[in-house]
């Protein structure tokens, strides 16, 4: 019988567990929102709580657990800096081998999402691939020669922060100009607010659908440019140049067969991958777009549960 593991993806707000065989299928899930204080020791138990249920469901037991986290971390383990959970220097690798009596691999939450889109996702087949996640944030991955790229402190593949403009907009990251502060969800809710602000008489719908200026969203934009609103069209157009500007360093640097495009933002306002895959031909080296494929990332929500039990399925497959 095929070993089934756990994958966990937990972000600031929500823990996601689901129980994957070596198929990637997802056989069981439980999603639910973790403790508000955030505390490591609460929220170990909402992640127990979580495979309590998911296994209880299939009626099955696991391997091994693997577990996304949005921070970065170490190769031991340890969550060395959790802006979303407040978390420094948590050794969670430990603690949840303790708690679950489970062989434990820890990830960044986007490097387990990555790993997924290669395995069973959009990047099946190839060995190179580049993934960018383009949410409330922008994360995202490499895989170079069928393995990930992680660096010397287990933080490579940060693309969301390769600067676009030198001393542009200001990011949540020490920098300015960053590829984030252009395109992610809060950047393009800045950037329409500067706009409704600007182009009072244009911006009237954006506002209509909000309530309220500090109400735009990505998510306002995204409607609006649905229904055919002029500013939300040239606030997704310059999005999309933005993002075309990024993935052009990505391809230049990575030379990736397979670029992926997800995340809420995508999601929203898919458009963007059509700009990016009409842009890139003329800006991007030649060598590095010869065999390009940009696609839509294929597992959409569940690419980080995923990722992380194949990561998993890794150390049982180590063991065997």
């Amino acid at each position: 019988m095929d070993s089934l593991t756990l994958g966990v993806d937990l972000g600031g707000t929500k823990v996601n567990v689901g129980l994957v065989d070596a198929d990637g299928c997802l056989l069981s899930s439980q999603k639910s929102m973790i403790h508000a204080s955030k505390e490591p020791e609460m929220v170990l138990a909402d992640i127990s709580t979580g495979i309590e249920a998911c296994l209880s469901k299939s009626g099955k037991e696991a391997k091994a657990l693997g577990i996304g986290v949005a921070a970065q971390v170490d190769r031991r383990g340890v969550v060395r800096g959790s802006p979303n959970l407040g978390w420094r220097n948590v050794p969670l690798k430990k603690k949840l081998e303790k708690q679950v009596g489970l062989p434990v691999f820890v990830t960044n939450d986007v490097n387990a999402a990555t790993w997924g889109e290669w395995r069973y996702g959009a990047g099946r087949g190839v060995d190179d691939l580049a993934v960018l996640f383009v949410g409330t944030g922008v994360g995202g991955g490499v895989i170079t020669g069928g393995k990930l790229l992680t660096g010397c402190n287990n933080s490579g593949g940060e693309l969301g922060h390769i600067t676009l403009v030198y001393d542009g907009r200001k990011c949540h990251c020490p920098n300015k100009g960053c590829l984030e502060a252009y395109v992610g969800g809060w950047a393009i809710a800045e950037r329409a607010q500067e706009a409704i602000k600007s182009l009072s008489t244009e911006g009237r719908r954006l506002l209509t659908l909000a309530g309220g200026i500090k109400q735009v969203t990505a998510v306002t934009v995204s409607q609006a440019y649905r229904e055919g609103d002029l500013l939300a069209r040239l606030l997704v157009e310059e999005t999309g140049r933005y993002l075309a500007a990024g993935v052009v360093s990505i391809v230049n640097a990575f030379n990736p067969c397979v670029l992926a495009l997800g995340g809420g933002v995508i999601e929203g306002i898919p458009k963007l991958i059509q700009i990016v895959k009409d842009t890139i031909p003329t800006m991007a080296l030649e060598a590095s777009v010869e065999e390009l494929k940009i696609v839509k990332a294929e597992l959409g929500g569940d690419a980080g549960v995923i990722g992380a039990a194949a990561l998993a399925q890794e150390l049982v497959d180590k063991d065997s």
